[in-house]
C-alpha cells in the first residue's frame, strides 16, 4: 500500500500541514505491503540524512522507523512511523492507546456510573470470548497500539482476567498494560496481576469518609478500596493513581483531603468533571469545573505548580512542592482534549467506539464471527476512526444525546 505524501504527512504526529509535507521532498522505500518514507528538509546535511537510519522489519504490521528527522526540527523521533494508517484519523490523530471492558458486571452501584434501577446486561453469548478479545488485542497491537487499559464494569470481577493480562504481555510492541478498577478485589488479586505483568492501576474513589462512599456507591467497602491502595503502593506501584468523579454537593468538600494524601504516599490524585451518561441523572449545577477546583486548592497552597507531561495526556497535572505524589484534573467538560486524543474503546459487547461521548459504535464482534478475514476488519476498523469528530458535541448537547451508561462503556 503505497503512501502519498497528504497520507505521511498525518503520520508524523501532525508536526506538517500536507501542503507543507509536499513541499519537501520524499524518497520512498517499499517493504511488503507498506511504503515507508523518509522525510528530508532542505537545511538538514548530508551527513544527517546519511545517519538517518530507517529499520524496517519482515512484517508490514509491525515495521518500525527507529529514527526520524522531521522537516524543520532537529529533534529525532524514536518509533513513531509507519503508523497505521487504519488507526489515523481525517484529523491526524494516532490512536495508539486502546480501552477493553472485560464485563458489564460491577459490585457497586455508583451513582455517577450506573442507573439507580441497575443496568441490563447482555446475554452471554452477546459478549467477546476470551479468544475473542485477545484476538482484537492482537490486532490492534500489530497496527501500532502500544497501551491497553482493561476496564469494565469492574474488570477485577472476571474470572480469567489474569490470564488475560499474561497473554496480553506476550504481545510484542505493547508497552503497557493497565486496568482501572474500583479496588474491592484489589488487596487480594494484587499479587496475581503483578505476576501476570500488570504495569499500571487506577483506583475509583470518590470519598474519604466510609458513609459517604456507601451513599455515593449504594454498597459498603470503603476499607477494603483504602486496603487495595495501601497493597499497591506496598507492591511498588508509583504512582498509584486515584480517580475521584467531584460532584457539588457530594464530595467537593474533600478536595483538601485528597490533595494532602499526597503528601507523603506516591499518589495521583486525579480529579475527574462530572459527565453526563445515560441514568446518571447528570446535572450542571452538580459539575465542579476545573477552574474551580484550582481555586480551591490554590487557596490552601498558592504555590502549587505545574507538572510537565505528554501532549496525550488527560490529564492536568500539578504538584505541591515538597510533596511526593501529585494531582490532575480530567477536564472533559470544561476544557476538553479531544485534539490530543489517542483513545479508542472496545465495549465487552464487542462495539468500537472511537468517542467516550460519541454514540456511533460499529460491532467487531459481528464480524469476527462471520470468519471476516483481517484485511476486511482493518478496513471496518479504519472507516470507523476515520470517521470519528474533531471534538465533542459539548456537555449540554452530550446530556440530551443517547448514549450508553458509563458502565456499558468502560470507565
Amino acid at each position: 500500500m503505497a503512501l502519498n505524501c497528504s497520507t505521511l504527512a498525518r503520520l508524523i504526529l501532525g508536526a506538517q500541514t500536507a501542503a507543507e509535507a509536499c513541499a519537501t521532498r520524499a524518497v520512498q522505500r517499499t517493504c511488503g505491503r507498506y511504503g515507508v518514507c523518509r522525510w528530508f528538509s532542505s537545511s538538514v546535511t548530508h551527513e544527517e540524512s546519511r545517519q538517518e537510519q530507517v529499520c524496517v522489519s519482515d512484517s508490514a504490521t509491525t515495521a518500525q522507523v527507529r529514527e526520524l528527522v522531521v522537516p524543520g526540527h532537529r529533534r529525532v523521533l524514536k518509533d513513531v512511523l509507519p503508523f497505521s494508517a487504519f488507526l489515523t484519523d481525517s484529523f491526524g490523530r494516532m490512536h495508539n492507546y486502546l480501552r477493553i471492558s472485560v464485563t458489564e458486571k460491577c459490585n457497586l452501584r455508583c451513582q455517577y456510573c450506573m442507573p439507580q434501577e441497575g443496568v441490563k446486561l447482555s446475554p452471554r453469548s452477546q459478549l467477546l470470548t476470551t479468544e475473542e478479545l485477545l484476538t482484537l488485542a492482537r490486532l490492534f497491537v500489530r497496527e501500532g497500539v502500544n497501551k491497553i487499559r482493561l476496564t469494565g464494569g469492574e474488570p477485577l470481577i472476571r474470572p480469567d482476567v489474569l490470564h488475560i493480562i499474561a497473554e496480553l504481555r506476550k504481545l510484542e510492541g505493547l508497552k503497557t498494560i493497565a486496568v482501572t478498577t474500583n479496588g474491592m478485589n484489589l488487596s487480594r488479586l494484587l499479587p496475581g496481576l503483578k505476576k501476570a505483568g500488570l504495569d499500571l492501576l487506577n483506583i475509583s474513589l470518590d470519598t474519604l469518609v466510609p458513609a459517604k462512599f456507601e451513599f455515593i456507591a449504594r454498597r459498603k467497602g470503603f476499607h477494603k478500596v483504602m486496603e487495595g491502595i495501601e497493597k499497591a503502593i506496598e507492591m511498588g506501584y508509583d504512582p498509584v493513581k486515584v480517580n475521584c468523579v467531584v460532584m457539588r454537593g457530594l464530595n467537593e468538600d474533600e478536595l483538601i483531603d485528597f490533595v494532602s494524601l499526597t503528601e507523603r504516599k506516591p499518589l495521583d490524585v486525579r480529579f475527574i468533571e462530572y459527565m453526563p451518561f445515560d441514568g446518571n441523572r447528570w446535572n450542571f449545577k452538580m459539575m465542579v469545573s476545573f477552574q474551580e477546583m484550582l481555586d480551591r486548592i490554590k487557596q490552601k497552597w498558592p504555590n502549587l505548580e505545574p507538572v510537565p507531561g505528554e501532549e496525550t495526556d488527560t490529564a492536568k497535572a500539578f504538584r505541591v512542592p515538597g510533596f511526593r505524589g501529585q494531582l490532575g484534573f480530567i477536564t472533559s467538560m470544561s476544557d476538553n482534549f479531544c485534539g490530543s486524543c489517542n483513545r479508542l474503546r472496545i465495549t465487552a459487547d464487542g462495539n468500537l467506539k472511537v468517542c467516550l461521548f460519541g454514540n456511533s459504535e460499529v460491532s467487531l464482534r459481528d464480524f469476527l464471527r462471520s470468519g471476516a478475514p483481517e484485511e476486511e476488519l482493518l478496513h471496518i476498523i479504519g472507516a470507523s476512526v476515520g470517521r470519528k469528530k474533531k471534538q465533542h458535541a459539548g456537555m449540554f448537547n452530550i446530556s440530551q444525546m443517547k448514549n450508553r451508561p458509563m458502565i456499558l462503556i468502560g470507565g
